[in-house]
């Protein structure tokens, strides 16, 4: 049996429990920090268009002069997840 060490990516804390699991079948976490921000989490999202390496990507492309479509297409996201994203950054 291998443990894997579970830590909030929002307050490092290791006060981390088991809270269930998504539609999609990935485990869900609970932070049990009261000073944490954020209740629960997943270790492995499952749709890509919310890790912050895609995000950062978007707002790359866009200055690039890649238009919405073709960037959807290329990150393999929601054109409403890039336009959403550019919403956000103006």
């Amino acid at each position: 049996m291998v443990l894997i060490p579970v830590r909030c990516p929002h307050s490092q804390s290791d006060q981390v429990i088991k809270g269930g699991k998504t539609k999609a079948g990935k485990q869900r976490y609970k932070c049990q920090n009261s000073d944490c921000p954020c209740y629960s989490f997943q270790l492995d999202l499952s749709y890509k268009g919310r890790l912050p390496e895609i995000k950062e990507q978007i707002i790359d492309m866009a200055l690039n002069g890649s238009g919405i479509r073709d960037t959807a297409r290329v990150l393999k996201i929601s054109t409403t997840t890039v336009i959403n994203e550019l919403k956000k950054r103006v």
